[in-house]
């Protein structure tokens, strides 16, 4: 791809996030709680999850997909949790097990993160299930992210054998995003309305 190309393909990936998430921002608080309610409900209910053991989940921050249910319901099963703390100057996420949400405090950019001081860092190779937030999601599996490429590269060198599900809401979804060879495909997208799967 010539240089003139990947910048006019950056351009377009900043423009629809900034898009998308601007449709994100405006949602009220309460349709937020609902759909997301909904899109946890699918993924537990599903057997993805419930054959899962190591479980490594963002936590939401702003806008995004909540998944406080989802983390009270992997402690209630006893499934083993992890969520990731962010290396900024190394573009790394480290998971570390979550055993009380009260762990969490405010870290990278002010997401909730664990406190590595008190939580057992988790070997990446024994997740099982990636669950992944992001800013647009397609109806085939592209995903990006908020363009700092921590999830890609997660998931590329950390966690590559693990089943990758995207959260969002109906409104994040493109027909098809103009991917860039590092972004990372994903298995499957559940949003209020569906559950995508992709091969």
């Amino acid at each position: 791809m010539s240089s003139q190309n990947i910048n006019h393909h950056q351009a377009q990936r900043q423009k629809l996030r900034e898009q998308v998430l601007s449709s994100r921002e405006s949602l009220s608080a309460q349709d937020r709680q609902l759909k997301s309610a909904q899109i946890i409900k699918t993924l537990v209910e599903h057997n993805i999850f419930k054959q899962a053991q190591t479980i490594f989940s963002y936590v939401n921050f702003r806008s995004e997909v909540i998944t406080d249910t989802l983390i009270e319901t992997c402690l209630r099963l006893g499934k083993r949790l992890c969520v990731p703390l962010t290396i900024p100057h190394r573009y790394q996420l480290v998971p570390y097990e979550l055993t009380n949400r009260s762990h969490l405090r405010p870290g990278y950019y002010g997401i909730p993160e664990p406190n590595p001081d008190t939580s057992a860092q988790i070997a990446s190779h024994e997740i099982d299930l990636t669950i992944l937030p992001g800013s647009v999601f397609d109806r085939f599996g592209g995903r990006l992210g908020y363009g700092g490429g921590f999830y890609d590269r997660f998931i590329e060198n950390k966690a590559p054998d693990a089943v990758r599900v995207g959260l969002a809401f109906e409104l994040q979804i493109a027909e098809r995003l103009p991917l860039m060879p590092h972004d990372q495909m994903l298995h499957h997208l559940i949003t209020e309305k569906q559950m995508l799967t992709f091969n």
